[in-house]
């Protein structure tokens, strides 16, 4: 008998350059069994065999209906290929493709960032919204976005690259080889380097926000100049997006909490344009770190839709 689609089950794997989840999931978003594992980068056909292991331990007894990838890569959804990759050994690779030849089943890949704000999107802070902005704080800034009840993804499927908006024409170097985008300003590795200067050799961007939360002047200030860039970008998304909801995630982004948001909040009351300004909301992600592998779920269950 062939499953129902509320009885179908797929699975997604969230690819991370220190983490790997995958996980089997629901079309609401719940998250029936997982797997977490470091991510093997020592080699392009390592990384590979250890993505094709975790589904084929997560399927054993399970009638699975689609595979979905979340990648720190930008992705040519034409091709379905990894154009481009962050810290993993996958630029090049045709990965839809190959996954498809290696399972045989319906395959859905996209950017980790994409997929965070599909899950939020559809199971997290962002349940119900058509137009939705999410900002994901990790070692750099990556970022979704819900367009119309859609995830947009430009028009090779590379786009929504929401770190690498330019706050600062003349501004700071990017990794990328630009300057002055966001990322080089509110970025998870930003707090690090502020509080290896103001607490000491080997001090992280979470002792940072921990000592801010004390009363440490000094390190609320620094967070303070960072929430205001990050504001800055927030203000610029939401004049051109409109959305109803900004969701702030990745982990330095949860950790700060309202110590982020309130000083973000306050510069997009000014910088911010009416109506939106006053319309949109700025919440912190529900999800956590299941939020890229549900998101992944989703994808693939988006996948098995379109055939």
């Amino acid at each position: 008998m062939v499953p129902s689609a509320l009885e179908q089950r797929v699975i997604g794997v969230d690819v991370g350059g220190t983490k790997t989840l995958a996980a089997i999931v629901a079309p609401d978003g719940t998250i029936e069994q997982r797997l977490k594992h470091d991510t093997d980068r020592s080699s392009r056909e390592a990384l590979l065999a250890q993505l094709d292991a975790a589904v084929e331990e997560l399927r054993k007894g399970r009638e699975i209906a689609a595979l979905g990838f979340g990648l720190p890569s930008r992705i040519d959804q034409r091709s379905g290929r990894a154009i481009a990759s962050v810290n993993i050994p996958l630029e090049g690779v045709d990965f839809r493709d190959r996954m498809i030849e290696r399972h045989g089943l319906p395959i859905g890949i996209d950017n980790d960032a994409n997929a965070a704000a599909v899950g939020e999107w559809q199971a997290g802070a962002a349940r119900g919204a058509d137009y939705v902005v999410m900002l994901t704080l990790g070692t750099g800034v990556g970022g979704g976005l819900i367009l119309g009840g859609q995830p947009y993804r430009g028009a090779t499927g590379s786009g929504a690259e929401l770190g690498h908006i330019v706050i600062d024409a003349d501004g700071l170097p990017c990794r990328c080889g630009g300057r002055g985008h966001l990322e080089s300003y509110a970025a998870g590795r930003v707090a690090d380097a502020r509080a290896a200067e103001l607490l000491g050799d080997g001090s992280m961007g979470p002792e940072l926000v921990a000592r801010a939360k004390e009363g440490h002047e000094a390190a609320a200030a620094a967070l303070a100049e960072i929430w205001r860039s990050l504001g800055a970008g927030i203000a610029s998304l939401v004049n051109v997006f409109e959305p109803e909801v900004v969701v702030v995630g990745g982990g330095f982004g949860v950790a700060s909490g309202e110590l982020l948001l309130g000083p973000a909040r306050e510069v997009l009351s000014v910088e911010g344009l009416v109506p939106a300004r006053d319309s949109v909301r700025v919440v912190g992600a529900e999800l956590g770190f299941e939020a890229g592998v549900i998101g992944a779920g989703m994808i693939a269950f988006e996948a098995l839709r379109e055939g």
